[in-house]
């Protein structure tokens, strides 16, 4: 076995070094402070599986007893089964003569059985070691550079999920006061959230825009804002509506009211061959906005709407509905659900009713989604205002849980900060 040395200033860099060269599935032996930084045994894992034992041993027939003739002869029915029963008794009786037959394939299986265990033993025992290493490594940095662990308990608390907010303060500049690492953070986000851009420019190009997304997120009051906001600049003539929401109860008729109101006419789709005639003759129209019927996002009637808007052809863009007070595993499926063959951008939706907003911007920032309007309430259009990136993410990290439950002590920093495969491998992790 070909035991390696690694040395580095920290714990972190050390298990760096460990992976670029042993690769992941190398074997922690040892770990222990040195003069300049941390000293770690380990050995590849190819070398650990060279312990495995040889091949299993092929069990070789075993001899039989000779079959004594009758001293008498016997009728033919029982001829034939006599050598059947004595056959049968000199199995046993053979068995019983050669108990130590079988005792190497035993042996072999013990063995194979022992290495398993061993090699298990060992892959939990790297976990831990990694997983405490890394967290020491953590725990020393919190204790030199205290504002990380501060603004990190900040992002966790508004919302933010764990793997973007390591991603986040593992960049952030060192020696920096919790004042400007906030700023930091605050540019970070700001930078990474895309908008699509000022409200005239979109209204002014028109196209065809479907809003979808789950069942009571907003969709139909989200399309009667915009409509309105629309009509408010360039009157009712040159926008039209469309809905496809033949299966909620009065759904199609909440659309037909508001598009009464605003003196726009609505029209009411089955499916893709009526969704793309009446593209058609809407041809003339400078905007177009289709309500869709919400779906949840394990239904398999997501994939069908998707299809339909697809096929009904045409420069269609989708924009995807997400509500503020879901959770971000929510949300993440919800987008993963929704994508299809391309979003042009997301809307949020009950803004005012969120607790925090950072899992919807975490959702926005990690899945690259250009925001294009968030709605705050029921009032149309009042209710709808252009996405501010500054605003969006002042008011996310302003916004922190107060509730004792939801919050992380002290202690538990260095767990969130641990990635996912080191916290899996330690004991009884996924019972």
């Amino acid at each position: 076995m070909n035991i390696k040395h690694f040395t580095a200033p920290t714990s972190r860099d050390a298990l760096r070094k460990v992976r670029e060269l042993l690769g992941p599935d190398a074997v922690i032996l040892s770990n222990r402070a040195v003069d300049g930084g941390v000293e770690i045994l380990a050995l590849a894992g190819e070398d650990i599986a060279s312990l495995a034992p040889p091949a299993r041993p092929t069990l070789a027939p075993l001899p039989m007893a000779p079959e004594r003739e009758p001293a008498s002869p016997v009728p033919p029915v029982v001829r034939r089964q006599r050598p059947e029963r004595h056959q049968a008794g000199s199995l046993a009786s053979a068995l019983k003569a050669h108990p130590a037959i079988p005792t190497p394939v035993a042996a072999a299986v013990r063995a194979g059985n022992d290495v398993a265990l061993m090699m298990s033993e060992i892959r939990t025992m790297r976990g831990v070691l990694e997983n405490q290493m890394a967290e020491l490594a953590w725990e020393t940095t919190a204790r030199r550079e205290p504002a990380k662990s501060a603004v990190l308990r900040e992002l966790l608390a508004a919302g933010f999920s764990a793997g973007l907010a390591r991603k986040i303060i593992d960049k952030m500049p060192v020696g920096g006061t919790i004042a400007s690492g906030r700023e930091w953070v605050h540019s970070v986000l700001e930078r990474n959230l895309t908008t699509a851009g000022p409200e005239d420019q979109m209204l002014d190009a028109g196209g065809v825009y479907a809003l979808v997304g789950p069942t009571g997120v907003g969709k139909t009051t989200t399309v009667a804002k915009m409509a309105a906001r629309y009509v408010m600049r360039h009157g009712p003539g040159r926008l039209a509506l469309i809905t496809t929401d033949g299966y909620r109860i009065g759904g199609h008729e909440q659309l037909r009211i508001y598009g009464k109101i605003l003196g726009v006419m609505v029209h009411t789709v089955k499916d893709d061959g009526e969704l793309a005639i009446a593209l058609e003759e809407l041809k003339g129209k400078h905007m177009v906005l289709i309500d869709t019927a919400g779906v949840g996002q394990r239904d398999q009637m997501v994939a069908e709407q998707l299809a339909m808007l697809t096929a009904a052809g045409g420069d269609l863009k989708r924009l995807l509905c997400l509500s503020a007070t879901s959770t971000g595993e929510t949300l993440s499926e919800v987008v993963r659900a929704y994508r299809g063959t391309g979003l042009a951008g997301c809307i949020l939706t009950k803004v005012d009713e969120a607790a925090t907003l950072g899992a919807t911007l975490d959702t926005v920032v990690r899945h690259k989604l250009p925001l294009y309007y968030i709605a705050s309430g029921q009032r149309v259009p009042e209710d709808l205002h252009i996405a501010n990136r500054g605003y969006l993410v002042s008011r996310a990290l302003r916004q922190q849980r107060d509730h004792e439950s939801f919050l992380l002590q002290d202690d538990e920093l260095p767990l969130v900060m641990v990635p996912r495969t080191n916290r899996d491998a330690r004991p009884g992790a996924g019972r």
